[in-house]
């Protein structure tokens, strides 16, 4: 079976190679295209539709594997994984039992070696299922959001790669092989947000996306490298059963941090995501929901126990949690780009996750669902809403003509499959029931409410705010676009969505609304005969579920009574002088650019004048004065016969005076 493992990897990495090498196959570019850039030039059809057909089949065939695969754990009983640590791998395998692994080959590298190995577990299998539907639905829509682009083989191509790198990640079986996938998935980010890199903005957001995030790769690597010495493998079930002392198990875990902080946008350096809705829609989709963004929590929950072992870290990650979940929901209430409101939504709703994460210690004795499971519940419920949500927003834009909703309104009856879907999408982000947020939130809550961290009371503190502020943004978001007056002058041209935009949004409201109940009962299950009961009422908290929803319906409410006193005012206005500091995530970029970059940018133009007048000046003064001495030298052989006769007899009477004064 783990050939299988292996083949829904490299299905995806095959589609990008043909999609980038075999799309044009036998068809001429003509003058006009050669190193083609702008969007308007002519495409070619068949290009498109060759492309379209490598990555569409090769994203479905790899869907119809991963459900294939998690039917065959599924029936693997009794479970074939033992739980490593409280809230290690044994919730995952208690409904998945099964497990596969191989090891392709061992590269010796004359200290730690490394395992070329996969591995297919529940944990890997769930967060796998994630990425292969949000990948196939993203494909579908881009075939009708990206007609007519004329560097759409490249595009389709390069989500290919995206996925087949986050599919690395998710069933590796060694931290090496995890970080190449982690890698590429920062070159695939780099070349979709940059799509359109004639506009000056899009290639800086791109970079900017890139160089932010190898950021926190940078102490990402090392922190591998510390487990890898630590442990004396890089293989992961290794690392996890490795008695690793605390200090540098504390060490290696706060680098970790670092890269998980770069990858998935939070604190402090979450700055690179809001500019990355540069990049096509269905990128957005695909980096918010299935890819880089739940690339960090993944890891995190993947080696969990090592996380447990460290409790500082934890705290460290709390207090990130709690800063950056209530901040970025502060933030999306005061946008008026919807796509940079949802963008600001992933930050905050990654947040959350964090916070579960960090808030996992001492929740077993409850009885509840642990800080890693309910992370990775709101992780799948989140993917689902998210990407529905984003192309959702894609379907108005196309229609609307624009992102700012400002310039939407009353769009509710010209876009009815769109309006109910997305409302659909708004209740699982606010967390209304029976919509899968409301039940994956819950555990989130429920978790940071019976926490024993330091940080717990802070913790516990910014997600009920939080809460309501996401009621509110979402409110605001979903009457600005579908009610009150059109703020389009003058009103669009109706233009029908494609049937490849309007099926994919059908089909990811399915799960955004029902996906809670089917992890309840996949928790019930997993509770019922298990050493440990994981279950609690079904899952559910409901004390704290009641108060989560009152927050957020007191939220909703209060933008509701602000809208309707005045439709055609923004409801934002109740952040009063606050409004500009939420809109612009209070300076912190501008903090960036005066603290950060324009001191290495000086020190960089000292560098460069010290080069230019120090280094190459001292090498250029050296060519001048041998010049200027050879014009010195230059002067005694100037081709003059009477100069040499007189410098001859000089010479001789020089002799005869130094030999005369030498004999006397």
């Amino acid at each position: 079976m783990i050939a299988i493992v292996a083949l829904i990897i490299l299905l995806p990495f095959a589609a990008a190679v043909a999609g980038l090498l075999g799309s044009r196959v036998g068809w001429r570019w003509s003058a006009g295209r050669v190193g083609g850039g702008s969007r308007t030039e002519p495409r070619d059809p068949v290009a498109g539709r060759r492309a379209a057909w490598f990555a569409v089949t090769a994203a479905a065939v790899s869907t119809a594997l991963t459900l294939w695969l998690t039917l065959r754990l599924a029936l693997d009983l009794p479970p074939s994984v033992a739980p490593l640590r409280p809230g290690g791998s044994g919730f995952w395998g208690s409904f998945l039992p099964g497990r596969v692994e191989g090891t392709l080959t061992l590269v010796e590298t004359g200290s730690v070696p490394i395992s070329v190995s996969l591995r297919g577990d529940g944990l890997s299998v769930l967060t796998g299922i994630l990425v292969v539907v949000v990948a196939l639905a993203v494909q579908v829509y881009s075939v009708g959001y990206m007609r007519g682009d004329p560097r759409y083989p490249s595009y389709s191509a390069f989500i290919s790669l995206f996925t087949a790198a986050m599919l690395l990640v998710v069933y590796s079986g060694d931290l090496i092989v995890l970080y190449v996938g982690w890698e590429i998935m920062g070159l695939c980010s780099y070349l979709l947000i940059g799509h359109w890199w004639e506009d000056r903005a899009n290639s800086r957001a791109a970079v900017k996306a890139f160089l932010v995030t190898r950021l926190g790769d940078v102490g990402f690597l090392f922190g591998i490298f510390t487990l890898g010495m630590a442990a004396g493998s890089f293989r992961i079930d290794d690392v996890l059963r490795a008695d690793i002392p605390t200090g540098t198990l504390i060490a290696a875990t706060l680098l970790l941090l670092m890269g998980v902080a770069g990858k998935s946008a939070q604190v402090p350096l979450q700055t690179w995501l809001p500019d990355a809705m540069a990049g096509p829609t269905p990128i957005s989709a695909l980096i918010h929901a299935a890819t880089m963004v739940a690339a960090g929590i993944f890891v995190v929950a993947r080696l969990y126990p090592l996380f447990l072992g460290a409790r500082p870290t934890l705290d460290v990650l709390a207090v990130i949690a709690a800063i950056g979940m209530l901040g970025a929901a502060l933030a999306a209430l005061a946008q008026d780009d919807l796509k940079r409101v949802l963008a600001y939504s992933t930050i905050s709703q990654l947040a959350y996750m964090a916070g579960a994460l960090a808030a996992g210690v001492g929740v077993a004795a409850h009885g509840g669902v642990g800080g890693d499971q309910a992370a990775i519940f709101h992780l799948l419920s989140h993917g689902a809403f998210k990407a529905l949500l984003f192309l959702c927003a894609g379907a108005v834009i196309h229609h609307a003509g624009s992102n700012l909703m400002s310039r939407m309104g009353g769009l509710r009856t010209a876009l009815p499959v769109t309006f109910w879907t997305m409302t659909i999408g708004f209740a699982a982000l606010i967390g209304l029931p029976p919509a899968s947020g409301f039940f994956s939130k819950d555990a989130v809550i429920s978790v940071i409410e019976h926490s024993n961290g330091a940080a717990q009371p802070f913790l516990y503190g910014s997600a009920l705010l939080t809460i309501g502020v996401t009621g509110a943004y979402a409110a605001r978001a979903w009457l600005r676009t579908f009610f009150g007056p059109s703020g389009v002058r003058p009103p669009p041209v109706p233009r029908s969505l494609p049937r490849s935009m309007v099926w994919p949004i059908v089909v990811l409201a399915v799960p955004a609304l029902l996906f809670g109940f089917a992890w309840l009962w996949l928790t019930w299950q997993g509770g019922v005969g298990s050493e440990v009961d994981w279950g609690l009422n079904w899952g559910v908290d409901w004390g704290s579920a009641a108060v989560s929803l009152v927050v957020a319906l007191l939220g909703a409410g209060i933008v509701y009574a602000l809208w309707r006193s005045d439709p055609a005012q923004d409801p934002a206005r109740l952040l009063g002088p606050f409004r500009v500091p939420c809109e612009r995530a209070f300076h912190v970029d501008s903090a960036y650019t005066a603290l950060v970059a324009r001191p290495i940018l000086r020190l960089a133009r000292g560098v460069v004048r010290a080069d230019a007048q120090v280094i190459d000046g001292a090498v250029r003064g050296s060519g001048r004065a041998t010049m200027g001495l050879s014009g010195l030298v230059r002067l005694a052989q100037n081709g003059n016969a009477q100069l040499y006769v007189t410098g001859l007899v000089a010479g001789l009477l020089l002799i005869a005076v130094m030999a005369a004064v030498i004999l006397t």
